[in-house]
């Protein structure tokens, strides 16, 4: 699906070039294309044998905020919502334009969707309570990510931890939702509006599971609501979470940590014969419920250590 809101802003970069800030004289050597968005394109680029991504567009104000709202994730204590801040400036290309980028960190990693397939769906309930705080700390601090979606989403190693690679949509609470895809809008799917509120990011994330449960979407019909809730009744993958899905395609919750609570409670009660629920303190003031079990062990076991190395 492809953004309503703008067309790709493609600023071409040839690999090898050498862009070097304006303002602070830092160069960077672009490597290759990472990709292109509504705003501008993303380059993996290299300063001093360390790797980075530097976005650079011709919208300097787009690029302002985007700059702001990583700023801001970066003040947010005990998270990181988004790539770390490296180098802001701007670059008087040999074309004569001038053209802002800013240089973030590089994150290494892989799809969820990929990730769940090799190593299981136990894996799921994990990355749905990491998202569920994180997006409750960008909400806690005025912001929704608006453009959640499968492909802004990346599973890194050393801890295994869900990462947001791309804040370009990310808006203020109460003001509409600047950026968006059809396929996780709730606005196309007829559920409600593009105000920027902690409802349009919990349907999102609802739109994101089914994402990873049908990797061919699925159109809306006449009745959006129905295929909604029918496809989650089908998918085996989130047989366990169709009461809080369905409450958060609905606008029932009115913050990420209500529905965290209910996908806690689901988790906690999986203990056929009286298993024992592991617990795990996460990032120092709540707790983490990890599913138990033959099959999760292993998973499981890599997990809290990923917690303990963090």
């Amino acid at each position: 699906m492809k953004n309503l809101m703008s067309k790709k802003l493609d600023v071409v970069v040839q690999p090898g070039v050498e862009i070097t800030g304006k303002w602070h004289n830092r160069t960077w050597r672009i490597k290759q294309k990472l990709g292109s968005g509504a705003i501008g394109s993303v380059y993996l680029c290299e300063a001093n044998g360390k790797q980075a991504a530097l976005k650079i567009s011709e919208k300097n104000t787009s690029m302002t905020m985007e700059v702001n709202v990583l700023k801001s994730f970066a003040k947010v204590q005990g998270a990181r919502l988004g790539p770390y801040l490296m180098d802001v400036d701007d670059w008087e290309a040999p074309n004569g334009m001038v053209y802002a980028f800013y240089v973030m960190e590089y994150l290494r990693g892989e799809s969820i969707r990929s990730f769940i397939k090799k190593r299981g769906d136990v894996w799921l309930g994990v990355f749905m309570l990491q998202l569920l705080d994180d997006l409750e700390q960008l909400h806690q601090n005025g912001w929704v990510f608006g453009d959640l979606k499968t492909d802004n989403l990346l599973v890194v190693h050393s801890p295994i931890r869900i990462r947001w690679v791309d804040v370009g949509g990310t808006t203020q609470i109460g003001r509409s939702i600047k950026e968006y895809t059809e396929f996780f809008d709730r606005g196309y799917w007829e559920m409600g509006s593009r105000r920027a509120e902690p409802g349009y990011d919990l349907f999102a994330f609802v739109m994101v599971c089914l994402d990873i449960a049908y990797p061919k979407r699925f159109a809306k019909g006449t009745r959006p609501q129905l295929t909604l809730e029918q496809k989650i009744n089908h998918a085996r993958i989130l047989q366990r979470y169709r009461k809080p899905l369905k409450k958060a395609i609905r606008g029932d919750y009115l913050s990420s940590a209500e529905m965290k609570r209910d996908i806690i409670q689901i988790l906690d009660h999986l203990r056929p014969n009286n298993r024992r629920n592991v617990r795990q303190r996460y990032h120092s003031t709540q707790l983490m419920l990890v599913e138990s079990g033959v099959v999760s062990l292993m998973a499981l076991i890599f997990y809290l250590i990923s917690l303990l190395l963090a």
